[in-house]
């Protein structure tokens, strides 16, 4: 009799590990692979919501998390986010207008048909912040600055790059560089006919210096919010929505920022010079100018 009890008291001792390392909810018998085995007919499994993966201070590897910025399941690779999972394929045809995701971190940038060409309406903000003083190198990480190293700059503003980061260390002139896949860096050219897309006269594009008459002015985005007063002729009536992210210089620092946005293009004018262009807080007009490729700017992708 003693020894029947100490058995069905280690059966139930053993019956406890097994729940303990194999359970079932709604189902008497987990299958023996699953550490937890869920029946049900009219319900799902609803996964930890996070609006923002960069929130969650050291993830564990493995960690996985339903992203509601990008509407998909992603998990912690040790190192980094994965890319979405789960995405719904839409059968539709993708128009420019509508939203883009970046797979490869889940942000997602509002887009802008102007003329015969696709924008990203929104600056770019890819990559990992790092201090100026170290600096943005060619070691297969993107970089970007935020300005006054303040990461809610970059949330607002977009990330500040310099040329070589943008374009990947190549020199190819369009080249995708930092954008998303089938997008690349915009070329002097293709800045061009954005301006004389939007402003009311001619613009040459073939010297340096302030041009037009309201080409800025309809491509900055309305009020003093971002930028500094008076915002002159600002009517974003094209859509561009641009910001005074301001800029980085290596001899001066963070500057200017909602006083002026610098745009980088893919053309160089020379071996420490790259083409840019200007758009200020009291301008309407705008400015082609060769700036300095150490100099870290805003970053406007075009669709290929």
């Amino acid at each position: 009799m003693k020894t029947s009890i100490l058995t069905f008291l280690f059966s139930l001792f053993l019956m406890g590990i097994i729940a303990q390392n194999n359970v079932g909810i709604n189902n008497p018998a987990p299958d023996p692979s699953a550490t937890l085995d869920i029946t049900a007919t009219s319900m799902g499994l609803l996964p930890p919501r996070i609006a923002d993966t960069n929130a969650i201070s050291s993830p564990a590897e493995g960690l996985m998390v339903y992203d509601l910025d990008s509407h998909c399941m992603r998990y912690y690779n040790g190192s980094s986010w994965s890319e979405c999972m789960g995405n719904i394929v839409s059968t539709a045809t993708w128009d420019c207008g509508e939203n883009i995701i970046d797979s490869r971190d889940g942000r997602s940038y509002s887009t802008v048909q102007i003329g015969t060409q696709c924008w990203m309406a929104e600056n770019l903000n890819i990559g990992t912040m790092v201090d100026p003083g170290t600096g943005q190198t060619d070691n297969s990480v993107t970089e970007k600055f935020c300005y006054e190293n303040d990461p809610s700059n970059c949330d607002t503003y977009g990330g500040l790059y310099q040329w070589g980061e943008i374009m990947e260390y190549v020199t190819t002139e369009g080249a995708k560089g930092i954008c998303p896949d089938g997008w690349h860096i915009p070329t002097d050219a293709e800045f061009c006919t954005l301006e004389n897309e939007v402003d009311a006269g001619i613009i040459s594009c073939s010297r340096n210096g302030w041009e037009g008459s309201d080409a800025g002015g309809n491509l900055k985005i309305t009020g003093t919010s971002h930028w500094l007063s008076p915002n002159t002729g600002a009517t974003n009536s094209s859509g561009f929505a641009a910001l005074g992210a301001g800029y980085y210089l290596v001899s001066n620092g963070f500057i200017d920022q909602t006083i002026v946005g610098y745009f980088q293009s893919s053309s160089e004018t020379g071996g420490i010079y790259s083409v840019s262009r200007l758009l200020g807080g009291n301008h309407a007009d705008i400015s082609r100018l060769s700036t300095f490729k150490t100099s870290a700017q805003s970053v406007r992708c075009i669709k290929d």
